[in-house]
C-alpha cells in the first residue's frame, strides 16, 4: 500500500474496543488500527509513535492526514453509540497494519471457496486459588458469572468451555450463540453476519446463521431447510468449534496447571451446575484440556494472576510509592514498556512469598497485567468448505489465532480493584435477594392452617 494512493472508500469498519478502532482493506487481507482518545485528551504525534511501537504484533503504518479524516467521517454512522465516547486518532498520521484474519485463506484447495470466520472471546478460564482472596464465593463463583449480574444475564460459563469436557463445551458454545453478548462474531468473507456490532443489537437469528454455514456445515440428514436443518446445522458447527479448540500437536492431557491450583473447577451459579444438580447429577468430574492446544496455553498465561486483585492492588501501591520517590526510574522499570525479551523473561518467577521489595511487587504486577491480556483476548478459527473427493473425516479448519494481545496498561488496576468490589458487591446483594425470595416461598408452604370451631 502506498501512503499517496489511499482513498477511504477502499476501507470499511470493521471493529473496535475500547482502546483502539480496526478497518478493513475492501480486496487486500489487511486491516488498519487506529488508537481512540477521549475528546478532550490531545496527544503528541510523538506519544501516539511510542504508543503504536509498544504492541507486539503488527507494522507500523503512516497515513496521509486528509485520508485518515476522511474515513473517520465515513464510517462515524457505523460505530456502535455504545463506543462513541472515544474519537479516531485524526492527527497523529499513525495506524498499525495487521493482516485480516477473518479473511485469511485455510488451504491451498480453498483459494476461490467461501470463508468463514469464528471469533470467540473466552473470558477468565478458571476460579481464584488465592490465599488473598477476602469474599469467599470467589472461591465458588467465577467472575465472568458473577459480573452478569451487572448485566444481562447469559447462560454461557468460561469454566464449561475451558473444561475439556464436550458435553460441557457445546452447552458454552450454544448459549454463546444464544446470547452473544459481543463475546462471540462470525464473519463470511470478512463481512460480519452473526454476533453483535453493538452489545446491544445482534446482527442475525440462527435461522440466517444457518443459510451461511450450509456450505461448510451440511447436514448429515440431507435436510436443506426447516428448523430440523437449522438445529443440525448449529449443532454441527459447534462440534467443529469444540474440535478446533482442543486440536493440539502435543499429546498428553494436562492435569493441574499449577502444582497450587486448588478449589472447584465448576461455577456454583452456571446454569449448567444448577440443571445438573436439580437432576441430582454430579457436576465435579471433568476432562481436562490436552496439553499445547489453544484454550491450554490461553489458561496458563491467564493464571499468571497469582494473587487475585485483591493480593495484587498492595503490590500495585507499593511501586506507585516507588515511582513517586523516584519518577526517573520509569523507564527503567519498563512500566510502559518496551515489552520485550528482558520484560516476558521476569515473567517466569511465579514465587509467591512476599519479601518486601519492590522488585517482586514489580513482577506480580507485570503477571497480573500479562493475565488480564489472556482473559481479554479472542482466538479466531478460519473455515473453508472440503471439496467434494475429500475424506470424510478432514475437518475445513485452519489452526485458530489470537487476537488483542496488547498488554493491559498499568494504569488500570485500580479500576480493576474498583470493579471487583463493585461485582462482589453487586452478587452478594442479588445472591442474599433470592435466598429471602426462598426462605418466604418454603414459609408460607410449612405454614399450618388452624381451623377454630365456636358454638353459635
Amino acid at each position: 500500500m502506498e501512503e499517496g494512493k489511499m482513498g477511504e472508500n477502499e476501507w470499511g469498519y470493521h471493529g473496535e474496543g475500547n482502546k483502539s478502532l480496526v478497518v478493513a482493506h475492501a480486496q487486500r487481507c489487511v486491516v488498519l488500527r487506529f488508537l481512540k482518545f477521549p475528546p478532550n485528551r490531545k496527544n503528541t504525534s510523538e506519544e501516539i509513535f511510542e504508543h503504536l511501537i509498544m504492541f507486539t504484533v503488527g507494522k507500523l503504518f503512516s497515513c496521509l492526514l486528509e485520508f485518515v479524516k476522511q474515513l473517520c467521517l465515513k464510517i462515524q454512522s457505523e460505530r456502535p453509540e455504545s463506543h462513541c465516547d472515544k474519537d479516531l486518532d485524526t492527527l497523529s498520521g499513525y495506524a498499525m497494519c495487521l493482516p485480516n484474519l477473518t479473511r485469511v485463506q485455510t488451504y491451498h484447495f480453498a483459494e476461490h471457496q467461501p470463508i468463514l470466520c469464528v471469533e470467540i472471546k473466552p473470558k477468565c478460564g478458571f476460579i481464584p486459588f488465592s490465599g488473598d482472596v477476602t469474599h469467599e464465593m470467589k472461591y465458588g463463583v467465577c467472575r465472568y458469572c458473577m459480573h452478569q449480574h451487572l448485566k444481562k444475564i447469559s447462560k454461557y460459563c468460561p469454566l464449561y468451555l475451558y473444561s475439556g469436557n464436550k458435553q460441557r463445551m457445546h452447552f458454552a458454545l450454544k448459549s454463546l450463540l444464544q446470547e452473544t453478548q459481543n463475546k462471540l462474531r462470525i464473519f463470511k468473507n470478512g463481512e460480519l453476519v452473526y454476533g453483535c456490532g453493538d452489545a446491544r443489537s445482534p446482527v442475525a437469528d440462527l435461522k440466517d446463521l444457518a443459510h451461511h454455514l450450509k456450505p461448510f456445515c451440511f447436514p448429515s440428514n440431507g435436510l436443506a431447510s426447516g428448523p430440523q436443518c437449522t438445529r443440525a446445522v448449529i449443532r454441527e458447527l459447534v462440534h467443529v468449534i469444540t474440535w478446533v479448540l482442543l486440536s493440539s500437536s502435543e499429546k498428553g492431557r494436562a492435569g493441574t496447571l499449577r502444582p497450587r491450583l486448588r478449589g472447584p473447577r465448576v461455577c456454583e451459579d452456571s446454569p449448567f451446575s444448577r440443571s445438573r444438580n436439580r437432576q441430582g447429577k454430579n457436576t465435579s468430574e471433568h476432562s481436562g484440556l490436552p496439553k499445547g492446544c489453544l484454550l491450554y496455553k490461553t489458561l496458563q498465561v491467564q493464571m499468571l494472576d497469582l494473587l487475585d486483585i485483591e493480593g495484587l492492588h498492595p503490590l500495585y501501591t507499593r511501586v506507585e510509592q516507588y515511582l513517586e520517590a523516584f519518577p526517573e526510574e520509569r523507564k527503567t522499570l519498563q512500566i510502559d514498556g518496551l515489552y520485550n525479551e528482558v520484560f516476558h523473561q521476569k515473567l517466569l518467577d511465579l514465587s509467591t512469598e512476599d519479601d518486601r521489595t519492590v522488585a517482586f511487587a514489580l513482577t506480580k504486577v507485570r503477571q497480573y497485567r500479562e493475565a488480564m491480556t489472556a482473559k481479554d483476548c479472542s482466538s479466531m478459527t478460519a473455515l473453508s468448505p472440503c471439496p467434494q473427493d475429500a475424506s470424510s473425516d478432514q475437518r475445513p479448519v485452519v489452526p485458530s489465532s489470537r487476537s488483542h494481545l496488547d498488554l493491559k496498561p498499568y494504569e488500570s488496576i485500580p479500576h480493576q480493584h474498583k470493579l471487583d468490589s463493585k461485582i462482589v458487591i453487586c452478587y452478594s446483594k442479588t445472591v442474599h435477594a433470592e435466598d429471602n425470595a426462598v426462605r418466604a416461598t418454603q414459609f408460607k408452604e410449612r405454614d399450618d392452617c388452624t381451623l377454630v370451631l365456636q358454638k353459635v
